[in-house]
C-alpha cells in the first residue's frame, strides 16, 4: 500500500519496523511528529547495527576456521540488516521524492509603487564637504 497525493508522490512515511504478520507500517503527517522522531531514531540503530555487523562479517570471514553454524548465523544476521536497510531506503527515496515533486512557491511580485517607496525611505549618504580638501 503506498499513499500518494494528487500528482502521485508519497505523503506517507514508510516506518522501519512492520506490524502484525510482517505487514507494513506507515505514518502521515509533516515528519516532525512523535512517530516520525522515534522512526528516525530506529533507522539511525538500524544503520549503526548494520555498520557494526560489516565489521564483524569481515573480521569473522578472515579468521581461519570458521564453523559452519557460525556462517550459517552471520548469514541470517547480515540478511536481517539488509532488510532493514533496505526498508530505510524505500522510505527516504519515497519522502525525496515527494519533496521534490511539491512545486516551489512563487515570489510575489512587488507592486510599481512599493519598490519606489522603498528607494525613496532609503538613507542617503551625507553630502561631502570640500572643506577637507581646501587649503
Amino acid at each position: 500500500m503506498r499513499v500518494t497525493d494528487a500528482r502521485g508522490a508519497s505523503v506517507a512515511r514508510l516506518l522501519p519496523w512492520t506490524g502484525t504478520g510482517g505487514k507494513p507500517c506507515y505514518v502521515v503527517g509533516d515528519g516532525t511528529g512523535y512517530v516520525s522522531r522515534k522512526a528516525d531514531e530506529v533507522e539511525e540503530i538500524q544503520l549503526d547495527m548494520a555498520y557494526e555487523l560489516l565489521g564483524h562479517a569481515d573480521g569473522l570471514l578472515t579468521e581461519p576456521g570458521v564453523t559452519a553454524p557460525e556462517i550459517h548465523f552471520l548469514a541470517r544476521r547480515l540478511t536481517e540488516s539488509l532488510e532493514q536497510v533496505q526498508r530505510i531506503a524505500e522510505s527516504r527515496g519515497s519522502r525525496l521524492e515527494a519533496a521534490l515533486a511539491r512545486p516551489e512557491p512563487e515570489p510575489k511580485p512587488q507592486p510599481a509603487s512599493a519598490s519606489a517607496s522603498a528607494s525613496a525611505s532609503e538613507p542617503q549618504p551625507p553630502p561631502q564637504s570640500n572643506s577637507a580638501t581646501s587649503p
